[in-house]
C-alpha cells in the first residue's frame, strides 16, 4: 500500500519544505526502507499539518496517510503503552479529534521534538558540529523521550553555540542538514521512533525493514 506522511515542519519556505522532505526521506531510507518508500510532505505548522492530513483522511487518494508530528509534551503514563496513546495526547494536548476512520498507527509523534532523535545520535552529531561540540550540555538518550521538548531544543542550542554563528542548532535549514545524517540504529532505543518505522514498514509493500535487528544503516 502506498503511505504519505504528512510532516510538522519546513515553515513557509519552499526551499525548507524541499529540505525538510529531503532530511527526513534520508532518514526513512537508512531505516531499511529504500525501493519502497513513502511519500513525504512537509505541512509548515503544526495545526496546518493536522488540517493537511484530516483533508487526506477524507479524500480517496488511494494510498494510506500517516501524520508526523512533535509531542511537544511528554506522554502521560497511561498513553504509554497503548495503541492509541497517541491519538489520545494529540486530542487532550491539542483539541484533535481522531477523523472517523483511522488506524492507531496513523497518529505518529516525535517525542517530544524532532531535536530528540537527532540528539540521541551522538556519532551523528559530532560529524557535522566537530571538535567544539559541547557534549556536556547535552541530556542523556536515556529518558529523552520523557523530556519536554523546549527543555531538549534548548539543550541542543547550548551545546551547539561555540560551533560558531553559520554552525550552531537551529530550526530550519540546519536542522534538517543533522536530521539528514542520523542513523536511525542509533534511535531504535525510543518507543516512538521505532513504533513509527514500524508502522511504515508494515503499510509498505514487502514487510518491515530489518533496522530494528541490524542496528545499522
Amino acid at each position: 500500500m502506498k503511505v504519505r506522511i504528512y510532516v510538522e515542519g519546513g515553515g513557509d519556505s519552499k526551499e525548507l519544505h524541499a529540505r525538510c522532505r529531503e532530511g527526513f526521506s534520508k532518514l526513512i531510507e537508512k531505516a531499511g526502507l529504500r525501493g519502497r518508500m513513502p511519500g513525504i510532505t512537509a505541512c509548515g505548522g503544526r495545526q496546518n499539518t493536522f488540517e493537511m492530513f484530516r483533508t487526506a483522511v477524507g479524500t480517496k487518494h488511494g494510498f494510506h496517510p500517516m501524520l508526523l508530528v512533535d509531542s511537544e509534551d511528554p506522554l502521560a503514563i497511561k498513553n504509554q503503552s497503548s495503541p492509541a496513546g497517541a491519538w489520545n495526547h494529540l486530542q487532550s494536548r491539542d483539541g484533535w479529534v481522531r477523523p472517523d476512520g483511522t488506524n492507531d498507527d496513523q497518529a505518529q509523534m516525535m517525542v517530544a521534538c524532532m531535536e530528540s532523535w537527532i540528539m540521541s545520535d551522538r556519532k551523528a552529531l559530532r560529524r557535522v558540529f566537530g571538535a567544539r561540540l559541547q557534549t556536556t550540555a547535552l541530556l542523556p538518550v536515556d529518558g529523552i523521550e520523557q523530556r519536554a521538548g523546549v527543555d531538549v531544543q534548548q539543550a541542543l542550542e547550548k551545546a551547539t553555540r561555540n560551533c560558531g554563528p553559520d554552525k550552531a542548532y537551529r530550526k530550519g535549514r540546519r536542522s534538517f542538514q543533522v536530521l539528514a545524517e542520523i542513523n536511525p540504529g542509533a534511535l531504535m532505543s525510543l518507543r516512538h521512533f521505532k513504533r513509527f518505522i514500524e508502522a511504515l514498514g508494515n503499510r509498505l509493500p514487502e514487510g518491515t525493514g530489518d533496522i530494528a535487528r541490524r542496528g545499522e544503516t
